[in-house]
């Protein structure tokens, strides 16, 4: 294959922008706050399952306490009316007084006891609230955190993307200029070796594989016409001379 020497020279300029548009892929991909929206995200899950359980557990105490204090209501309006029927008078068998004050009694003791339940679940209570405060100011810390991470990323990405614009349609100027048949080949060796298929040869070494070519390399390299595209021998890549390749 032959083409002008200002043509393979262009091609470095098309590989050039081609390993700063693998170099920006590579940046979006590594970006800081990548990672750490990873970590912030599955702190974010933790906590707000955390929370949904202390939600239920608080939604859970309240039914046990308004059953408690149902509980005591109950007794106590029974209390009441067993008082107000004692102080009527208008119970007079002895027996039947002696029943209705133990059950009174009985009743004082039965609402004591629903007392003590209904202030241990209102405690239980009260520390459950303070634990879903707690857990709501550090789910509001870690979404500010994540909001903010969100921002950072989006605004380098968007750098990227102005670079990466930038750089693609000034690669298409170029690659427009680069006859098809070089640049069809030099395509199908950046697939084949790893993004590169044209190197410069720069003081007797490819810049490809930074392998320095022996005395029988140089000579064919030498030897070949200035518009012959030369390939290194040991990486296959496109080869191309300059006044600095040192022949």
């Amino acid at each position: 294959m032959n083409a002008a020497p200002a043509d393979q020279i262009r091609l470095l300029d098309v590989q050039a922008l081609d390993v700063r548009l693998q170099q920006l892929a590579h940046k979006r991909g590594s970006l800081p706050e990548h990672a750490e929206l990873e970590s912030l995200s599955k702190d974010l899950t933790q906590l707000r399952d955390l929370l949904v359980a202390a939600q239920t557990q608080e939604s859970d105490c309240g039914r046990e306490q308004t059953k408690a204090e149902q509980d005591v209501d109950q007794v106590r309006q029974r209390a009441t009316r067993d008082q107000q029927r004692l102080d009527s008078g208008a119970v007079s068998s002895p027996k039947d007084l002696e029943n209705l004050q133990r059950e009174i009694v009985s009743l004082a003791k039965r609402q004591g006891d629903l007392e003590e339940i209904v202030l241990e679940v209102m405690e239980r209570r009260e520390a459950i609230q303070e634990r879903l405060a707690e857990l709501t100011e550090r789910v509001s810390a870690v979404q500010a955190k994540t909001d903010a991470a969100t921002a950072r990323r989006d605004a380098a990405e968007a750098e990227i993307d102005a670079e990466e614009a930038s750089v693609a349609k000034e690669r298409e100027l170029i690659a427009g200029s680069v006859p098809a048949d070089l640049l069809k080949l030099y395509e199908k060796l950046r697939e084949q070796q790893g993004g590169v298929g044209a190197a410069r040869l720069y003081q007797r070494k490819c810049e490809g594989c930074h392998i320095e070519l022996n005395i029988t390399e140089l000579n064919d390299v030498r030897a070949a016409a200035r518009d012959a595209v030369v390939r290194c021998e040991n990486c296959r890549r496109i080869l191309v001379r300059t006044s600095e390749s040192g022949l």
